[in-house]
């Protein structure tokens, strides 16, 4: 399960992608779609500073909070 890791409270707009930037920061950029183009350049949406731990992945969640799960690692189990 995810954990939340800062309070942000944003208000997500249709058509962005909210994400975690490599200073802990929100951003966001423009989705493509289709054969409308690219996709836009990622602009800040708001400063959080949130101090990433490997092992995690950081995301936006449904409040416009910033939580984090731990990382799925794949392969086979080693005997």
């Amino acid at each position: 399960m995810a954990q939340k890791v800062a309070k942000a409270g944003v208000k997500k707009a249709s058509g962005y992608l909210y994400f975690v930037d490599s200073k802990g920061n929100v951003s966001r950029a423009k989705m493509a779609r289709g054969k409308k183009g690219k996709g836009g350049k990622p602009e800040l949406v708001q400063k959080v500073g949130v101090k990433k731990e490997s092992g995690f992945l950081y995301f936006v969640d449904k409040q416009g909070d910033v939580s984090r799960a731990k990382m799925a690692r794949g392969g086979r189990k080693r005997v």
